[in-house]
């Protein structure tokens, strides 16, 4: 791994080979949840398991606690190599107050675990806690306005592979009764798939700003089980075991895999869209030829558009 990657992330590589991650502080945006301030959006924070302390962020549209009509629920992941960054980061709240908004639905952001000191498959753990954790919660904001039988799972990056994981886990009846949870299907915004075969993205992009190859690498090296190569099911999403897969078109889900021309993991994420397919999963697809990974973080204009596709996919 080169010198290079290291500063990037800002590693520190001992003696022995282990790693030490320099994680910078979050940035975290204070929730509001005083329903009486001229905001479009309230946000609380709620406790899901205080040993590992995780726990999500719940953000109510505002437009949702003036009548009586019950809105969909999407449960967030956020991205960033499994590795950093946080449901607090000022960029990931921002976004999901927008996907609150704009989409007319109620979000719980999902604080999950990092790697290295947690590695895969603590994050798709996690969220498989959250799932039990938001079907037995009595919290106000989700018993009196969330439609349960109007679930999505959504990620950016890593945190749509977190929600694909899990997700299968789900479909394959590998985490017990959600009931009255009902997962409609999965949202999956540039899912961060790797695998040892380079791609013609990743080998055309390998230099790029946002996600070098050599970065990419070693978001790897530090999320994966010590010893597991990038063909692990954990990270090359094609490699997990197909009845999973069909188990999602038995249950009747949608998917929705969203991407850009410009991501070097866009040739793997093209991959996961022909494998749902083959498997007879209904899959929506959209593909730009413009953008990097993770550009609808900081585009004002990518991320309307991609919030206007959401919402059209949740109500379709």
């Amino acid at each position: 791994m080169s010198d290079h990657s290291e500063e990037h992330m800002k590693i520190i590589r001992k003696p022995d080979g282990t790693l030490t991650l320099l994680r910078k502080p979050e940035s975290r945006s204070l929730p509001q949840s005083d329903p009486t301030l001229s905001i479009t959006v309230l946000s609380k924070d709620l406790t899901i398991n205080p040993h590992n302390d995780t726990w999500l962020r719940l953000f109510l549209p505002k437009q949702g606690t003036n009548d009586n009509k019950k809105l969909p629920l999407i449960v967030f992941f956020h991205a960033s190599g499994f590795v950093t960054s946080s449901a607090a980061s000022t960029m990931f709240h921002d976004f999901c107050v927008n996907i609150a908004d704009g989409a007319a639905a109620v979000v719980a952001s999902v604080e999950y675990r990092l790697a290295p000191e947690h590695r895969l498959p603590a994050a798709y753990d996690d969220a498989v806690e959250t799932f039990h954790w938001i079907k037995s919660s009595q919290d106000e904001w989700l018993t009196k306005h969330v439609d349960y039988s109007r679930c999505y799972l959504m990620g950016n990056s890593a945190g749509a592979t977190i929600a694909y994981y899990a997700g299968l886990r789900v479909a394959s009846g590998e985490v017990g009764d959600l009931e009255p949870l009902k997962i409609r299907g999965m949202i999956l915004r540039q899912p961060y798939i790797g695998g040892t075969q380079r791609t013609e993205s990743e080998l055309r992009l390998e230099n790029d700003a946002v996600l070098p190859l050599s970065v990419n690498d070693l978001m790897w090296e530090l999320a994966l089980p010590v010893g597991a190569d990038r063909d692990n099911e954990y990270c090359n999403l094609t490699a997990v075991d197909g009845w999973r897969v069909e188990k999602v078109r038995d249950q009747g889900w949608r998917v929705m895999v969203s991407g850009c021309g410009g991501d070097p993991l866009v040739d793997r994420d093209r991959e996961l869209v022909k494998l749902l397919e083959e498997k007879g999963v209904c899959v929506v697809s959209d593909f730009e030829e413009e953008g990097c990974h993770g550009i609808e973080l900081t585009d004002p204009n990518k991320a309307k558009t991609l919030i206007r596709l959401v919402k059209h996919f949740m109500s379709s």
